[in-house]
């Protein structure tokens, strides 16, 4: 797929484009790029949506180095480029962090997105002071690039894709570059309130799908009805997954999304 670039104030977001149909928008974890979404979006292509992915901002191919790490920075990068593409309403399917940006945006522009897909999601709280100034020191250079690749491994806790070895092998390469690192730091830094506060005003279908060994949660399944219960949604638990179901267990994840996806369609 070629690769385009959204221009924002401050800087450019990279994305790729398949398929043709209803619009799907694919935001990936902190920390990680694009292509987490190797094994869902050809299969939504394949099935009839067109679905872009994105780097979020400072990661992948998109700029390094912005002012603003927010959920509310991301949530208007994905406002942004559904507005690029010109064929909204757009379901969103956000990972992590990504799924903070994608609740802040439902709520924001409730017209422009119409379903809620939220992987694994960090959508509230405040950023744990000393947690965040130990993560900073195991993730400084010219170390952190390397220590960062060995954390995102355990995050597979009972199974590893088939390319996975150079796959974290060309994400510690991108994290390497000038400004990646600070960009992945600056997010755990910032506060998810914004997309907090706006769960309540979430009036768009949405999912919760979890990993049920999610390594980032003491209790994913409690963590995952929770979130759900608050956009007044339904969650899934994928067994024996961790922070990437999608990618960890595409056999099991990809139909659920396909279910959603295709429920909203008719």
């Amino acid at each position: 797929m070629t690769t385009h670039f959204l221009t924002q104030q401050n800087g450019q977001i990279a994305y790729e484009v398949t398929g043709s149909g209803p619009l799907v928008v694919c935001i990936p974890s902190l920390g990680d790029v694009r292509a987490e979404y190797r094994f869902l979006a050809p299969e939504l292509a394949q099935a009839g949506y067109r679905v872009a992915v994105m780097d979020p901002r400072g990661h992948g191919e998109s700029s390094a180095a912005w002012g603003d790490y927010s959920v509310a920075a991301i949530g208007a990068d994905l406002l942004a480029l559904v507005r690029e593409l010109r064929a909204g309403p757009a379901v969103v399917v956000g990972t992590s962090m990504g799924a903070g940006g994608g609740v802040w945006a439902a709520a924001e522009a409730p017209e422009l997105v119409r379903g809620l897909i939220l992987v694994d999601p960090f959508v509230d709280g405040d950023s744990n002071g000393p947690l965040v100034f130990l993560l900073s020191l195991l993730f400084a250079r010219p170390w952190g690039a390397s220590m960062w690749t060995k954390y995102y491994t355990s995050l597979y806790p009972t199974r590893k894709p088939a390319d996975f070895a150079d796959y974290v092998s060309q994400l510690q390469k991108n994290l390497q570059q000038p400004g990646r690192l600070e960009a992945v730091m600056a997010m755990l830094r910032a506060s998810k309130r914004a997309s907090g506060e706006r769960l309540p005003k979430v009036t768009q279908p949405a999912l919760v799908l979890m990993g049920s060994k999610d390594p980032d949660f003491k209790d994913p399944a409690a963590e995952a009805q929770r979130v759900a219960a608050a956009v007044r949604g339904r969650f899934h638990l994928i067994e024996g997954a961790g922070h990437y179901p999608h990618a960890e267990m595409p056999e099991a994840t990809t139909p659920l999304v396909l279910d959603f996806l295709n429920a909203l369609k008719g």
